[in-house]
């Protein structure tokens, strides 16, 4: 039973933090230092999660993504992104993506080494918090997504690329450059989960092929079937709860949660050592 729970834990984890602005990453390596669970290298098993958020990505967004790949495709034929909302939409992406396809190629080493640190996380985690309440204090809802253009794009793919770093959060950078570019709550928020999805789709990919020839035990295959379903099913709901709340409140609370637990990780490395 434990070898069920604990994948289920993680898979839970993954599928709420990945959504909300508290940096999954972040809380991953936590739980990892807390419980000691492990299938093989923690980073692979982290990152085979990502299949059980891109899914719900998939399952949530599915008619949205479909206009959008669709829309792309077409551009390759007929070009025409100044009256197709959907082609131009489709292009923001794919240039919001570049920043963090480059970045996790060039930092891949680094951050499964050096950025893997529960004292950065706990830091990481109250400095990002609190950029996010300012910016979405200090900034009006003004903009849908149709305002966006080329160059605010392009940082908002910035903010994704420094998402590396555990603890900052790959929603929670590019909802607070969404907001500080002025974006609606939820208009920020869709952009980051939309966006998402081509960087779900690579870091899982280049993750299956880098294990192409790994042998894994079936307690171990067990282990990643659970951790994924759980956290498809959690990130959906996730998405659902966070387009919901942030219809009608700030991004305070979540500022708030990051500083506490920020506060407690770092107290309980310091006095660990």
């Amino acid at each position: 039973m434990l070898h069920i729970i604990e994948p289920a834990i993680f898979g839970a984890v993954q599928g709420l933090a990945e959504f909300l602005p508290i940096s999954s990453s972040g809380h991953l390596l936590l739980l990892h230092s807390v419980t000691h669970f492990s299938v093989g290298d923690d980073l692979t098993f982290d990152v085979a999660l990502h299949a059980g958020t891109l899914l719900a990505l998939v399952l949530y967004f599915w008619r949205d993504l479909w206009n959008i790949l669709v829309a792309w495709l077409k551009s390759f034929r007929h070009w025409n992104i100044k009256e197709d909302a959907n082609q131009r939409l489709a292009w923001l992406l794919v240039l919001a993506s570049v920043p963090g396809a480059i970045a996790g190629v060039l930092l891949e080493k680094t951050a499964d080494t050096a950025f893997r640190s529960p004292l950065l996380v706990g830091i990481v985690l109250i400095i990002a918090g609190v950029v996010l309440w300012i910016a979405d204090r200090y900034n009006e809802q003004r903009d849908d997504m149709d305002k966006l253009g080329w160059g605010k794009a392009l940082l908002i793919g910035v903010a994704q690329a420094i998402a590396l770093i555990p603890g900052v959060s790959r929603s929670g950078a590019t909802i607070t450059l969404g907001r500080f570019l002025k974006l609606k709550r939820d208009a920020a928020a869709k952009f980051s989960f939309l966006m998402s999805a081509p960087i779900l789709l690579g870091a899982v990919a280049k993750k299956m092929y880098d294990l192409r020839h790994v042998t894994v035990t079936s307690t171990q295959r067990w282990d990643f079937v659970v951790g994924i379903i759980v956290a498809a099913v959690v990130g959906f709901l996730a998405i659902r709860v966070l387009l919901r709340y942030i219809s009608n409140h700030s991004y305070a609370v979540f500022m708030w949660y990051r500083v506490v637990l920020g506060v407690i990780t770092i107290a309980v490395v310091l006095i660990a050592r």
